[in-house]
């Protein structure tokens, strides 16, 4: 069996042991984010559902490492570290930042003849809005980037405060929005994942009707699902969206397919 917190890549990292060839999650996080944010969230599946989060370079246990500020290039990285999960049921849940590049990642998956259960995609609207140099957040003044953290919520205002924490955060959110804000989807046909939607309806940062807009970006099912709360609504429903996740998944407890 794996042991918890290793998985024989740097890009992803598990929190508990599963037996080879396990059903596994993939989750992507969020710009700014680590795998171990997502640590509450992946305890809460069953013992039956490997979850595994991806740790991008620069953060975490790989601190010592280059961030990676070019979408392309991040992709290409984690879907190799990916390959060798093909040999099992696999589905992928990327958040806000983390979605595209699940999307991407899915793409590159799915040229090597790969085939994923779902992509779950979470308060990021889809590949056809983004438009390179449309928004400038990755060029704000620190103090004003600083307020934009606080405000969304994901970044818990201590570490805004501290700052040694703020001198390493920064620079690696700051990134991460030079990533999504410079991104530009190469041309390619529709996936043919199916793909879960998902979005809060206090999320200040899209719309619900702007994530619904990825029924396009798939030839497969297509389902959009919506919950109460902001951009990190996952935090306020982790019950919820693990039960949503899990009823969409044919090889999970309990689960059935989406239609």
């Amino acid at each position: 069996m794996t042991s918890a917190g290793t998985t024989g890549s740097p890009w992803l990292r598990a929190f508990r042991a599963a037996a080879p060839g396990t059903p596994t999650l993939v989750v992507f996080p969020h710009a700014g984010g680590g795998a171990g944010f997502y640590r509450p969230l992946a305890e809460r599946f069953p013992a039956g559902v490997d979850v595994r989060a991806v740790q991008y370079p620069g953060r975490e246990v790989r601190a010592g490492e280059p961030l990676v500020d070019d979408m392309a290039a991040l992709a290409d990285r984690a879907a190799a570290a990916l390959l060798p999960l093909l040999d099992r049921p696999l589905a992928i849940l990327g958040h806000s930042m983390g979605a595209i590049v699940a999307y991407e990642v899915t793409r590159r998956l799915e040229a090597e003849g790969g085939v994923l259960e779902r992509l779950f995609v979470s308060a990021r609207h889809p590949p056809a809005a983004h438009r390179p140099g449309r928004h400038r957040v990755h060029l704000l003044d620190e103090d004003r980037f600083a307020r934009m953290l606080r405000d969304t919520g994901g970044t818990p205002a201590a570490l805004l405060d501290d700052p040694e924490m703020r001198a390493y955060l920064l620079p690696i959110v700051r990134n991460d929005y030079r990533l999504i804000e410079t991104y530009a989807p190469a041309p390619g046909p529709p996936l043919r994942t199916g793909i879960v939607s998902i979005a809060a309806t206090d999320d200040g940062t899209v719309s619900a009707a702007q994530v619904e807009g990825w029924r396009r970006a798939t030839g497969g099912d297509f389902e959009h699902l919506t919950f109460p709360g902001g951009h990190f609504y996952l935090l306020e429903q982790p019950a919820e969206l693990t039960a949503a996740v899990l009823r969409r998944l044919r090889w999970a407890p309990g689960g059935r397919a989406a239609r």
